[in-house]
């Protein structure tokens, strides 16, 4: 399992031919990112906002940093949220590409230090 610093400091990179993670292995990567959940295939979480101004700035934050990994979530924008689901198409599953960009969205609203 990697830490949240861990993930933080990892790239994602291509993984055609890799296999998904085991349900074992996303259930202990969880713990690092406590607020994700496994829905229907995919690592998903919803972040709340105090209005649509500042649910746009996080999608377009997260925008930058998802093109930088090549690595593009689904999201679902409303007036004071944004679900985002993470999985790994060429894996077939989850990967530790989506707990990355998992930890990185995270890191968008942590506070600083």
């Amino acid at each position: 399992m990697l830490s949240r610093t861990e993930l933080l400091s990892r790239a994602c990179r291509a993984l055609e031919g890799h296999a998904a993670m085991t349900d074992e292995a996303i259930a202990q990567q969880l713990s690092a990112v406590p607020d994700w959940a496994m829905v229907d295939g995919a690592l998903q979480r919803s972040y709340r906002f105090g209005n649509y101004y500042e649910t746009l700035a996080f999608v377009n934050a997260l925008a930058f940093i998802v093109h930088r990994e090549d690595h593009h979530p689904d999201l679902v924008v409303s007036f004071n949220r944004c679900t985002v689901r993470f999985n790994t198409h060429s894996v077939g599953g989850i990967s530790e590409n989506d707990f990355i960009c998992a930890a990185k969205a995270d890191a968008l609203l942590a506070p600083p230090g």
